[in-house]
């Protein structure tokens, strides 16, 4: 074999192999990743809150049910869901028993397009396009009502183009959230406006973090928004990141906590799934994120919003 068939030999093994690991391995690699973000007003308690988001559920995914219920072991304050929770027409009892545990602690949560509407197969290349240049495919009509009914029914506030004002322990959360702005079914002017002075956290909620979206929230003081829809880029480079966001933000805030303007801060989380057409994730497990929120006077407490571990309180330990 001549020098150039060799390579091309290895090439093609290493890239059977990246792929094999992607599939097979990475993309049930459950994650907590843990953050703490200064964002509340002086004098408030830590809050916890727990961030889960893009599950993409399908019935048969057992060990991601299994290891979701088990995040109710973290004992949150506080659990925010940003949407794109099924992938399958029957999917509604799966994601159900993955949340069931959680479903009592105080929760708000939006819907993503992949709640509205089922994946569907696409080429692939089409996520390296900026978001303005894709065209939308939408499959069949998912059960979201339903989804949505037993989530309220539970207790958990549907933030929708709506605004909330909930109290734990004493912490008053001023909670405003959007429908998906990668369907351009975002009306900010519903939500428009300041949140109350007298909140201790000014959270706002969407499932594409888009920057016109965060434009407003910034805008109008708030402290916080969480989004996911990004994967945290699925396909990450080592050394570079993130290939794509799948939307107007820049992809170095792919996934993790930073900052939005000159005060308020935003987290995206990477998710927990995978479109079943595309159920490969490099460098990139699949997370939920425990935030720890501070004091804004706390700066020097934060730590790295890289900080991961596989689930130390034993959740998910041995399920594949």
């Amino acid at each position: 074999m001549n020098k150039f068939g060799r390579i091309l030999l290895s090439a093609g093994a290493v890239g059977a192999a990246t792929l094999t690991y992607s599939a097979a391995i990475e993309r049930r690699h459950w994650t907590l990743r843990q953050a703490t973000v200064p964002v509340l007003a002086e004098g408030t308690p830590p809050l916890r809150v727990l961030h889960i988001s893009d599950l993409h559920m399908t019935p048969n995914q057992r060990s991601k049910q299994r290891w979701v219920s088990e995040l109710a072991d973290l004992d949150p304050d506080f659990v925010v869901n940003t949407g794109d929770n099924l992938a399958h027409p029957q999917a509604v009892p799966a994601a159900l028993r993955a949340m069931g545990p959680l479903l009592p602690k105080p929760g708000v949560f939006i819907f993503g397009s992949n709640d509205y509407y089922g994946p569907k197969p696409k080429n692939p290349a089409r996520y390296l396009l900026p978001s303005s240049k894709t065209k939308r495919i939408h499959g069949e009509p998912l059960p979201w009502r339903d989804l949505r009914a037993a989530m309220t029914e539970h207790g958990w506030l549907d933030a929708t183009h709506r605004k909330h004002d909930i109290e734990i322990s004493g912490t008053k959360i001023h909670v405003a959230g959007l429908d998906d702005p990668h369907l351009h079914l975002d009306r900010y002017e519903e939500i428009a406006g300041q949140p109350p002075s007298d909140a201790h956290l000014k959270l706002g909620i969407t499932h594409s973090p888009e920057p016109r979206v965060l434009d407003c929230f910034a805008e109008d003081g708030y402290d916080l928004v969480m989004a996911g829809h990004t994967h945290g880029g699925q396909l990450r480079v080592p050394g570079y990141g993130a290939l794509t966001t799948n939307c107007e933000l820049d992809r170095t805030r792919a996934r993790g906590a930073s900052t939005w303007g000159e005060q308020m801060h935003l987290h995206v989380s990477a998710g927990l799934g995978t479109s079943p057409y595309a159920p490969v994730r490099f460098a990139c497990p699949p997370e939920a994120t425990l935030l720890t929120l501070l004091p804004k006077s706390d700066r020097a407490l934060v730590t790295s919003t890289n900080a991961e571990s596989r689930a130390p309180w034993g959740a998910g330990e041995g399920i594949r």
